[in-house]
């Protein structure tokens, strides 16, 4: 959960929920050393388990083949949380970074049936079930809540030569901003964007501007907090209908309660463009918008446990972003509560929690059509409203190769059955 309010509740829930499946799961992989004579484990997961029948081993699925799993006991760790990817330009082998409660992994998965654990960065203060990770110019970017962090950066071409299970530095840790929930990451146009800071801060809590154009010298180069706490955010050289805005930076900031849209070209001098809210919000929580930069699609985090009903997708029409409207609801097929999302070309992938990962449609948006073409259910237990099971998401590889972040059974890969 990324809710600072329920921090209590979410630490409660998480732990009893880690002690339940920590030591069901473990990795047959023999490219990462586990001792598996030593493990308690009830269910020896397969690599390379197809979907079939409707299940991938023990793990619910449509249309989704896993490739390999790796539990967090490889990762010396008891929680989950966020992930991203990155793809070496020098030798074009792809790499997952996860989050963890007291770190940040790094995975080879270049064969994605025989994922390599390269080692771990441990925090830069202290755990936390929050972590946040985006690369920019073959350097992780990595955030967290955890008191006094800041940010740490590490220089990924160092994986080329590591060795399995090593214990990580950062080349440089950060104190602009001492503590943050995320960091979003326009790679058009180099600037780094904190979000989910302390609200007393000098932009409360709003989004605080990086610029990593040259990562050994980055610069803190304004901010903004008109619009109040930003949870998270997605930032993009825009290139949608509006001829208004055409070529200008901007901000799409998931602050609570509502979207807050915001040029923030001229770094020094950011101007809201427009805000909208819609029915019944009780945690704006995260979007992203489409290939066209037409529909924004945003997902609220806690509607399915305050206020009940199948998961809630909210999409927002975005032609005049000026006028931003309310085009369209799309609930899922289950009550799990909706975390992170992403669209690559005509899909969204949904992180689920509970119900795994789902794989929606959106050729038909304009129509107001979505469809839920397959899933990967990492938490097979059930589909409730609890915060365990799929914590992000991450479609981007060139492979195809999916990266799931599980809070309970740390990273899977996952791939579109042939």
């Amino acid at each position: 959960m990324n809710i600072r309010m329920l921090s209590v509740f979410f630490f409660t829930f998480l732990s009893m929920s880690c002690k339940k499946d920590s030591n069901e799961d473990e990795l047959v992989d023999s490219s990462v050393s586990v001792d598996m004579g030593n493990t308690n484990t009830t269910d020896n997961q397969k690599i390379d388990t197809p979907c079939e029948n409707g299940y991938a081993g023990k793990y619910p699925c449509k249309g989704f083949d896993l490739l390999s799993h790796i539990d967090l006991s490889t990762f010396e760790s008891s929680d989950g949380n966020d992930s991203w990817g990155w793809t070496d330009p020098l030798t074009q082998k792809e790499y997952v970074l996860m989050g963890l409660e007291n770190g940040t992994a790094f995975i080879d998965i270049s064969d994605p049936i025989k994922p390599v654990f390269l080692g771990k960065l441990p925090t830069a203060t202290e755990s936390s079930p929050w972590r946040d990770i985006k690369v920019y110019e073959n350097h992780a970017f990595i955030v967290s809540e955890a008191a006094d962090h800041g940010i740490q950066v590490f220089d990924l071409t160092r994986l080329r030569e590591a060795e399995p299970k090593q214990n990580f530095t950062a080349d440089k840790v950060l104190k602009t901003v001492p503590t943050s929930h995320n960091m979003v990451i326009n790679p058009e146009s180099g600037y780094g964007y904190v979000v989910g800071t302390n609200r007393n801060d000098e932009f409360m809590g709003g989004v605080h501007f990086l610029d990593l154009n040259v990562p050994q010298k980055i610069r803190f180069v304004g901010g903004f907090g008109l619009g109040g706490y930003s949870h998270d955010a997605q930032v993009v050289n825009y290139k949608g209908p509006d001829q208004d805005y055409i070529g200008r930076e901007i901000f799409l900031g998931s602050n609570e309660t509502k979207l807050v849209i915001v040029d923030v070209t001229e770094k020094e001098n950011p101007s809201t463009i427009s805000e909208i809210s819609y029915q019944n919000p009780t945690y704006t929580h995260q979007g992203w918008f489409d290939k066209d930069q037409r529909f924004f699609i945003l997902g609220d985090e806690l509607d399915e446990l305050r206020i009940g009903g199948k998961t809630r997708t909210l999409i927002f029409d975005l032609s005049d972003l000026d006028k931003p409207l309310v085009h369209h609801t799309y609930y899922g097929p289950t009550e799990a509560i909706d975390h992170n999302g992403y669209i690559k070309e005509d899909l969204f992938y949904l992180a689920n929690y509970t119900a795994g990962i789902r794989v929606i449609e959106i050729d038909g948006l304009a129509n107001k059509k979505m469809n839920e073409i397959g899933f990967f259910d990492t938490f097979p237990e059930h589909n409730s409203t609890t915060f365990n099971g799929a914590w992000n998401v991450y479609p981007f590889f060139d492979s195809g190769v999916i990266a799931i972040s599980d809070i309970n059974r740390g990273l899977f890969l996952i791939k579109k059955s042939e």
